[in-house]
């Protein structure tokens, strides 16, 4: 008996090959009309061989030719109606799952960040990619092999039945005991199987976390650990794959074709013995052994089919799995009108994980055009604060206004539309230099481009490129330098014209020739704009006009720098430290 969650899988995944309906029912008319006339030929052949070439004399010529012609013609339209229906059926699977493979995506762009990250990449790309393709495999394997199978069984068994009750009778216990066969086929397979599967996720993880390390691995000569790591995932997938296969083989076509060779040796003792009575003719033991014989194909397709279908279930059992999480929609944008920026937390607090907060009732505003700056060690909860304000994770409690209306009853596209953020770590998209910036953005045209690239000090080394703003990007930006992927991402927020202006240890990696370029952009376009800036190097914010000290999820001091150097607290500390690090070094 299925559990509840393999009849949830399976009434979703008939709920996708219900929107096709019509299409499935045709090709399933078409499917009978097929195996219809397959099934005709040896029946034909019976009655050449039982009234025209057993009687005395001979038969009709006339008649056998036109049997013979009769049998070609329904073998032609066999061929045609085998290949129309499985047309129809396989590309009627590969629509399903296009469907499915958007909605995963769809919904993928609506979980919370919570889950990413907790979750490898690898085994979210397993998901979309993988897992979906196997699905796809299910719906083809079952409209293509199971569903054609039970056609042809159902006119078998109506051929069997017409040309002998009493046998046909006995053959009707071999469906019963092939379905006992695979039940307990699939009850040992899939517990291989679902090892299998997870096994490959694992193994999709570390590749691409090796891929992005690759640098660290081999500077810090991991090589050997990590090749270590991945032999054990993947001995315990071949294992696994192995007891697998062993199922497989002892329990399909070996079984199949055993029962098959001794049903056929009593059959043919039983027309044999019948013979000897004369009350069988030779036509119809002729046609009785054809279809016999056809009876096993099915069901070892149908066996071979197994294993892929229920990987294709394991799979989508996954795949269903992310589409339950909850999430929230992707609103569209709408008319919210640019907000002047003016931002405020109100004795906010958060934690990823219930009981541990990372904030604790931070209280805080900037005003239209100020700059407010963040600093504190690692871990204090500086970026948690950006994470709050750009809607990424919900307060625990507390509210966060943007010009005094709480940003839960923004939609999150409202609520970003007028927010620009620069990352540490710049992420540039597989394009060119000009799609970097305007992210085809059909509202920043190519002068907007060039005036962002301008205006933080990237035009000189865009222009002198081979292809200019049309030099290709490969992904992550690799053949470009970190400081030239910071400034096109700088570039990139400026672009959208943000009221609210975000920037996340954005000099962390930015030599300091560059900074400077950096420093005299922000000069000029956080005039008007509200600025919040995690900072690093302190001597980056001297200019804040409010710079907050976080330690351990709380504000600990609050001034501008003159203020803050006076107190002789930990910012002062701080800054000290720095600059005696930058004095040793020189």
């Amino acid at each position: 008996m299925k559990n509840p969650s393999q009849q949830s899988t399976a009434r979703r995944l008939i709920g996708y090959a219900l929107d096709y309906k019509f299409k499935i029912i045709g090709a399933l008319l078409i499917l009978c009309v097929a195996v219809g006339a397959e099934l005709g030929g040896p029946y034909i052949t019976k009655t050449i061989i039982d009234k025209h070439l057993a009687p005395a004399g001979g038969g009709d010529i006339g008649a056998i030719l036109g049997l013979l012609g009769l049998y070609m013609g329904l073998l032609l339209l066999a061929s045609l109606g085998n290949f129309t229906q499985s047309y129809l059926l396989q590309s009627t699977a590969l629509q399903i799952i296009k469907n499915m493979r958007m909605d995963l995506m769809r919904h993928i762009q609506r979980i919370p960040l919570k889950y990413f990250d907790n979750t490898p990449i690898g085994q979210i790309v397993s998901r979309i990619a993988n897992d979906t393709e196997a699905v796809r495999d299910l719906f083809m394997s079952f409209m293509a092999t199971f569903v054609v199978s039970f056609v042809q069984l159902t006119g078998i068994f109506i051929a069997l039945f017409i040309l002998d009750v009493r046998l046909a009778l006995f053959c009707l216990l071999l469906p019963p005991l092939f379905a006992v066969i695979m039940v307990v086929h699939l009850k040992y397979s899939k517990v291989f199987i679902t090892i299998m599967r997870a096994r490959l996720s694992d193994m999709n993880a570390m590749i691409n976390e090796s891929i992005v390390v690759m640098p660290i691995i081999q500077a810090f000569r991991r090589e050997n650990v990590t090749l270590d790591e991945f032999e054990v995932l993947n001995k315990d997938r071949y294992v696994n794959q192995v007891k697998q296969f062993r199922v497989f083989s002892l329990s399909s076509r070996n079984i199949v074709g055993t029962i098959g060779s001794l049903v056929t040796a009593a059959v043919i003792w039983y027309f044999g013995r019948e013979s000897l009575v004369a009350t069988i003719s030779f036509g119809v033991f002729y046609a009785f052994i054809d279809y016999l014989g056809r009876i096993f194909q099915p069901i070892i397709g149908i066996f071979d089919q197994l294993t892929n279908a229920q990987r294709a279930f394991v799979s989508a059992e996954k795949v269903f799995t992310i589409m339950d999480m909850e999430g929230a929609e992707v609103e569209k944008k709408g008319t919210v009108a640019r907000p002047q920026g003016i931002v405020k937390f109100d004795n906010v607090t958060f934690g990823y994980k219930e009981g541990e907060p990372v904030l604790k009732g931070i209280s805080f505003e900037a005003r239209k055009g100020e700059t407010i700056a963040l600093v504190g060690h690692t871990g204090s909860g500086k970026s948690s604060i950006i994470n709050l304000l750009l809607g990424f994770y919900e307060p625990g409690s507390g509210e966060i206004s943007v010009d005094g209306r709480d940003i839960t009853t923004y939609s999150k596209q409202a609520l970003r539309k007028h927010m620009g953020i620069v990352l540490q770590d710049p992420y540039l998209f597989a394009g060119d230099i000009k799609f970097n910036v305007s992210l085809y953005n059909d509202e920043i045209t190519l002068e907007q481009v060039k005036r962002a690239l301008s205006d933080v000090g990237a035009a000189p080394f865009v222009e002198q490129l081979p292809q200019g703003y049309d030099e290709p990007v490969v992904e992550r930006g690799s053949t470009l330098s970190s400081g030239q992927r910071q400034l096109i991402s700088f570039a990139r927020a400026l672009a959208f014209d943000p009221s609210i202006l975000i920037l996340d240890e954005a000099t962390a990696s930015i030599d300091s020739e560059t900074e400077g370029l950096i420093q005299q952009a922000l000069g000029v376009v956080s005039a008007g704009r509200t600025t919040l800036i995690i900072a690093h190097r302190l001597s980056t914010i001297r200019e804040a006009d409010q710079i907050l000290v976080l330690h351990r999820g709380e504000i600990v001091e609050r001034g501008n720098h003159e203020a803050l150097m006076a107190l002789q607290g930990r910012y002062f500390k701080m800054y000290q430290l720095q600059k005696g690090e930058s004095v040793s070094a020189i």
